[in-house]
């Protein structure tokens, strides 16, 4: 007979554990909102933080996009040095490195089989380098996972904007993808189609952006060879862009969107009215990415040494983006020895020591916490699992609780003037807005408010001394489900800044 009943549930929709659960007297799970991530979305979400290296025949011609015409020689740095560049990101805190392995001047810095325009037929090494190889196996060895970007539009080739030219790329993406060990991340930019040399041609050519490429293939390429890489472009599927490159993402920040008429090329004010800020009630799970580069430029320009970000511009730029929910992928060029210049290096070294001293302690460590709301009573979902710095273990409210809140009693007063707040988001996004209290004298007073939560947000204040603390959440797309509630003071090696750079 339970077998029966069981059944009979299980066909009206419930999932096998949730009844499951049910049967066994325990409190089911809270049941999903929404889209979720993928194992490869939830993985890339805990990187947070890596690098670009744009490295190529520009580096040496002073240009951001080179024509395509270069003559293979000019590429030839004198001190080429893959694992400075992999040490530097370790560094200063980073998970892994992207490099420019095609950028839209088509020179390859593989010795791909299907160009002449590639390191092969460079000075560098006569002719026998391959950076994309030393860049992978030191990432290998300084423990950073490895992604390419490879440019859809090639400047160099004669067969572009042609029906022969798709089929080349997907050639020289199977060679990435099939030659440097695991690729945590494929990049796909959205320039297509201009001016270009095209073999000699030296014309204008453009494609259709939505239908050319055959983006389904390369997709399908791409889950083939390399199935836990995540694909970025301003179309995702698995990554989307934030819409802007000055290191800023939105502060109500969804990661669904409903990807249904987008492709990668759209035009930025379509995508900007449209996508960049994620959709809430969007179809599929399409997280955003920050892009911002270290420089003014995103190649080496000896003219811009002196206008590096500052320790304060990229802590700034690390609150913008993941502490707005978002990866940040921040750019350091090589220059024309091959290496990382050494004010760049400075400025990176500069954020680690912030980051490492701001968030080394969680003030909110050891505290008393009560909620409104336990969901069913059951200590599985207990709130002092906030603080328990483990994405399995999270605070949750019964279905039809929405809103409420959470306390924490301080062992002591402590000063802090940030607060780091997580969902867990295997379950989806819900958080749409919430306000953070802080009891001083005997009062409670409101010192932060946001809206979105998702993986991360981290709110900046004055800094306050206080014994208690509330998380208000206001409002919500489901029951709550919120695996972080995190207390920090600034490093006396960074200042509180307020500044809102928000789009």
């Amino acid at each position: 007979m339970i077998i029966h009943i069981k059944a009979t549930i299980c066909a009206m929709g419930l999932s096998a554990l949730l009844v499951s659960n049910l049967f066994a007297g325990e409190t089911p799970s809270p049941p999903p909102c929404g889209v979720v991530p993928s194992a490869r979305q939830l993985a890339w979400h805990e990187l947070e933080f890596y690098g670009f290296i744009h490295f190529t025949v520009n580096t040496f011609t002073d240009k951001e996009w080179g024509y395509g015409d270069e003559d293979e020689s000019v590429f030839n740095p004198t001190s080429l040095d893959a694992w400075q560049w992999a040490r530097v990101a370790h560094d200063a805190g980073m998970k892994g490195l992207i490099i420019t392995a095609k950028h839209h001047d088509g020179f390859c810095l593989w010795p791909s089989a299907y160009t002449k325009h590639s390191v092969r037929n460079s000075p560098w090494k006569n002719g026998h380098g391959d950076v994309v190889k030393e860049l992978s196996d030191a990432c290998r060895e300084y423990g950073l996972k490895f992604g390419v970007y490879l440019s859809p539009w090639d400047r160099n080739r004669a067969d572009y904007a042609t029906p022969a030219y798709p089929a080349h790329y997907r050639d020289q993406l199977r060679e990435l993808l099939s030659n440097y060990g695991p690729i945590f991340e494929v990049w796909w930019d959205g320039a297509n189609g201009g001016d270009g040399f095209y073999g000699g041609a030296r014309e204008t050519r453009k494609i259709d952006a939505a239908t050319y490429y055959d983006w389904a293939a390369a997709r399908d390429l791409v889950r083939s060879l390399q199935p836990d890489a995540v694909i970025f472009s301003d179309a995702g599927p698995d990554v989307r862009w934030v819409g802007n490159e000055k290191g800023v993402g939105y502060k109500t920040n969804w990661m669904a969107l409903k990807p249904e008429g987008l492709y990668v090329g759209i035009g930025t004010a379509t995508y900007d009215a449209h996508y960049a800020a994620g959709q809430p009630d969007g179809s599929s799970w399409v997280p955003p990415e920050v892009d911002v580069s270290i420089r003014p430029g995103w190649f080496y320009h000896a003219n811009e040494n002196s206008q590096v970000k500052s320790q304060q511009g990229l802590v700034n730029i690390y609150y913008d983006s993941v502490g707005r929910g978002c990866n940040l992928l921040l750019n350091m060029p090589p220059d024309r020895r091959g290496l990382i210049c050494e004010n760049d290096v400075a400025s990176l070294n500069g954020l680690r020591r912030y980051l490492d001293g701001t968030f080394k302690t969680d003030l909110a460590s050891g505290a008393k916490v009560t909620a409104s709301n336990t969901r069913g009573g059951d200590n599985r979902y207990a709130p002092e699992n906030v603080l328990a710095l483990d994405n399995h273990a999270y605070w949750a409210t019964d279905d039809n609780v929405t809103n409420g809140s959470i306390e924490l009693e301080l062992n002591g007063i402590k000063q802090f003037d940030q607060v780091m707040l997580q969902e867990n988001i295997a379950l989806g996004q819900r958080v749409e807005a919430w306000n953070f209290e802080a009891q001083t004298e005997g009062h409670w007073r409101t010192v932060a408010r946001g809206a979105t939560i998702g993986h991360k947000s981290i709110a900046r204040f004055a800094p306050v001394n206080a014994n208690k603390v509330r998380l208000n959440i206001t409002q919500a797309r489901g029951c709550l489900v919120l695996s972080r509630v995190g207390l920090f003071l600034s490093s006396k090696n960074g200042t509180y800044a307020k500044v809102d750079r928000s789009p």
